[in-house]
């Protein structure tokens, strides 16, 4: 690294930064050598310190804390001497010390999971740090004091101290009140570390004793009566020995604290480097920084990047900064940025190249996003460095600086020219500022941005397929800059305009304008319509995207909006097909109650009731058919579904919303009716009828008005002629009595049903099953609903055996048809057929009865 550059980036200046929220001596210290570090292992751990430290304070709420900590190196400097015995305040600092290098370690051990870099550097802190501390504080006050309980001879002593003190205080105040004539102040004091009473000089001799000094004004002399001397030598002597007794504490703890002097300098060590990435998190968090990727072969890409410390010199003016964005990498490695003077050139240099310093050093930086390879080697030409002391112009001292540069380049390099070929004939600098750029790029491979005025170098960007041209904006109508980077434009740089807008006379920039010769205003004019169409390009941009985003919010409120009709459609069907189901089942239940033989009253409840429970079912299915329909398109008019009940008596559940051809409304919107068959005449005595309340069919006996006397089997009841759906009209040339045999029965509609299907048969054989149910072909889904059907018939028609044949296939339709049995109403047991039955094709269902 080039220290020039370090001066020049104000890289000082981020160290202070920085040292604002280090706590300790020891982390203020580790600010100081903050540098970039040697590799890029090392840099990526010391960023996931810092991002693992702004976690743990997300997670508790706050990270470890150091307050009060003294630097502990002049005392570990003092216990590595044998015999040496530390006083009680650095024994106290010591104890603080490994207090709360503790307290740190079990805030992080806590989430050690997901802080595995904090857990690395704090693991091998050992544990005794807590009880040594614990045995320094339970003897040593904060004060520095030796607590009285540091040991039980200490606290002897002390007691023995404060009974003769007080022996001494009541006898010298008994004295006083003796000799109260000759006594100036009633008040015991102490010289020279022995009590003593003031008598006045004038009458010394009424008090006999040892003269310990005068008052300052002579009038007052201090006596060590003769009756308490004994007692203050004791006194002394107690002194002596609590002091002894307190060296030998100090001693004992001392030692112990020398026991674990590894531990206590890895302390300080942990300490300090704790403290340093508290400061580096405190940056962060107040510059709301992110971490940046590092790698070998990264770009440099900075997404809304800001100088920090000129963010914070803005901050305290009130002002905000304006974020640099741009790209850097092997296919276009170079940026020559151009524009306007004082319009952030030198900013855009310093922002790069600061920044890049940050993430190498293992600091997050001011960006919303940002990447960097890992520099060898960061060079900055910025600013005047001419020297009379040295014989340098500006020119000779920009030339001196870009040779050391030259030599001191080693890739990945990281590039900044500000001005280059600055302070020397136009033409030539410009050539010079070519060569030096070009050289940079193809000799060292480095990223390079440069800043320039020349044409000469704007050009050679707009040339070269691996340099990018870059502008600071400059606003033509206030004559003021932006400070926006605008990447793909080459600016103008206004410097007539500039000095009119900073009080140059009108004549002087006229004068001006009238030099400058026809190409250079071309140019200028070229380079402002081409700024001028890439305004108004992004402009349309943001409005095109602005209007994208509104249709789509219009299409997704749309969506929601029909869902939430659907939504609203549907509960309002299924409540409605609830009550149409509740009514059914309580007519059920009416008409049921008229049945008088109680073993036919118990076969028409179960038939009703399984009626109901396929009602249901046909229902849902219905409505889940709807809406998978209703899902792949948006209707216009109406949505319908309906669900026709197999053998619900001609009842019928319709859910529609109006009749899409005419707009008539049919039902009731949204809702769930019940319509009945159609009849085609009316009904009359003999014909066979079919009651949509039951399903059950029966013959007419007798018909009263509008209700009708129906046949059941032996079973009579009575109906709504309303409730009746014609299936068979009455014989002809036959009495209408003469089907008093009664209607079919379950049986026979069994049978006329397995005529009209392969898939059902009966049997009327003792050995075999009653009835049997082919499932062969069908889908598993198609099956369990055949099944189902199958099992709620030869249940209501009491049989006791059946057999359903699945075949042996791949076993999944066998196994489908298994999990379908365990759980149903109606199955006792169920087992493999017998070989001369189908075997292991074929499953034998025992029902319940």
């Amino acid at each position: 690294m080039n220290e020039q550059a370090f001066g020049v980036l104000e890289y000082d200046g981020l160290r202070a930064l920085v040292r604002r929220g280090a706590q300790t001596p020891m982390g203020r210290a580790r600010v100081d050598r903050l540098a970039p570090l040697a590799g890029v292992e090392e840099v990526r751990r010391a960023l996931d310190t810092v991002a693992e430290c702004v976690e743990l304070r997300r997670r508790s709420g706050g990270a470890w804390s150091f307050s009060e900590l003294a630097d502990p190196s002049e005392s570990i400097a003092r216990l590595r001497i044998e015999g040496a015995i530390l006083e009680p305040l650095p024994l106290l600092e010591l104890a603080r010390l490994c207090d709360q290098v503790g307290a740190a370690r079990a805030s992080i051990q806590a989430e050690r999971d997901a802080l595995p870099v904090l857990w690395e550097l704090v693991a091998d802190l050992p544990r005794e740090l807590y009880s040594l501390a614990a045995r320094v504080t339970a003897k040593i006050l904060p004060s520095g004091e030796l607590d009285d309980r540091a040991s039980p001879e200490l606290a002897r002593i002390r007691h023995d101290i404060n009974h003769l003190r007080s022996s001494i205080t009541r006898s010298l105040e008994n004295l006083m009140r003796r000799s109260d004539e000759a006594i100036q102040d009633n008040l015991v004091t102490v010289r020279n570390d022995r009590f003593v009473i003031p008598v006045r000089a004038d009458h010394r001799g009424r008090v006999g004793g040892v003269a310990h000094g005068f008052s300052s004004s002579g009038a007052t002399v201090f006596i060590e009566p003769l009756e308490t001397i004994d007692s203050n030598n004791e006194l002394q002597n107690l002194r002596e020995t609590e002091e002894r007794e307190i060296t030998r504490i100090l001693s004992t703890l001392t030692d112990d604290l020398r026991r674990e002097l590894p531990a206590i300098e890895r302390a300080a060590e942990a300490v300090a480097e704790l403290d340093f990435i508290t400061a580096k998190t405190s940056l962060g968090l107040r510059f709301n920084c992110v971490q940046p990727f590092v790698g070998a072969d990264a770009a440099l890409e900075l997404d809304a990047a800001r100088h920090p410390l000129l963010e914070e010199n803005l901050r305290a003016a009130g002002g905000e900064v304006v974020p640099v964005s741009f790209r850097l990498d092997t296919e276009r490695p170079v940026m020559v940025i151009s524009g306007a003077n004082a319009g952030g050139k030198t900013v855009v240099l310093k922002t790069a190249g600061l920044l890049a310093l940050m993430a190498l050093s293992g600091l997050h930086v001011p960006a919303r996003a940002a990447s960097f390879p890992f520099y060898r080697s960061v060079l900055a030409d910025i600013g005047d460095s001419q020297s009379l002391a040295a014989n340098l112009s500006t020119f000779t001292a920009h030339v001196a600086n870009i040779s050391r540069m030259l030599e001191l380049c080693a890739a990945p390099a990281l590039v900044l020219l500000d001005e280059v070929g600055t302070g020397t004939d136009p033409e030539e600098g410009s050539a010079l500022g070519v060569a030096v750029v070009d050289h940079f790029r193809r000799a060292c491979g480095a990223h390079v941005v440069a800043t320039t005025h020349y044409s000469g170098l704007k050009q050679y960007a707009a040339n070269e397929t691996g340099v990018i041209n870059a502008s600071v904006e400059f606003d033509e109508r206030t004559l003021q800059p932006t400070y926006r980077l605008l990447v793909g434009l080459a600016g103008s740089s206004s410097g007539i305009e500039i000095a009119g807008r900073f009080g140059f006379p009108r004549g002087i920039v006229e004068a001006a304008s009238a030099r400058v010769n026809e190409s250079s205003r071309e140019a200028t004019e070229y380079l402002r319509r081409i700024k001028r169409e890439s305004e108004e390009a992004e402009s349309l941009r943001r409005a095109l995207e602005e209007e994208r985003a509104a249709v789509a919010e219009k299409y997704s409120t749309l969506d929601r909006d029909a869902e939430r009709r659907e939504r609203e459609r549907q509960k309002t069907f299924e409540r409605e097909l609830h009550e149409r189901l509740a009514e059914f089942e309580q007519r059920s239940k009416e008409l049921v109650s008229k049945i008088e033989d109680r073993a036919e009253r118990a076969r028409v409840e179960r038939e009703a009731a399984s009626r109901a429970a396929e009602l249901r079912r046909e229902a849902q299915r219905a409505a889940a058919a709807a809406a998978s329909k209703t899902g792949g398109a948006r209707p216009s008019a109406a949505k319908t579904a309906s669900a026709e009940g197999a053998g619900a008596g001609g009842v019928r559940v319709v859910r529609q919303a109006n009749d899409g051809e005419t707009g008539a409304p049919r039902a009731k919107s949204g809702g769930a009716v019940f319509q009945p068959a159609s009849v085609e005449r009316e009904i009359v005595r003999g014909d066979t009828v079919r009651l949509r309340t039951l399903g059950k069919t029966g013959v007419v006996e007798r018909i009263a008005g509008a209700d009708a006397e129906i046949r059941i089997g032996h079973v009579r009841l009575r109906e709504k002629l309303s409730n009746l759906e014609l299936m068979e009209r009455a014989p002809q040339g036959k009495p209408e009595g003469a089907r008093r045999g009664g209607g079919a029965s379950q049986l026979e509609r069994m049978a006329a049903a397995a005529a009209r299907t392969a898939d059902v048969r009966l049997s009327r054989s003792k050995d075999e099953p009653a009835a049997e149910l082919n499932l062969i072909g069908r889908t598993t889904d198609e099956a369990v609903d055949a099944a189902d059907k199958f099992l709620d018939e030869a249940f209501l028609n009491g049989f006791a055996r059946v057999r359903i044949i699945h075949g042996h296939g791949t076993g999944a339709l066998r196994r489908a048809i298994a999990d379908f049995l365990r759980s149903h109403a109606h199955v006792e047991t169920f087992s493999a057929a017998p070989p001369d039955q189908g075997g292991a094709g074929a499953t034998i269902v025992e029902l319940k009865q």
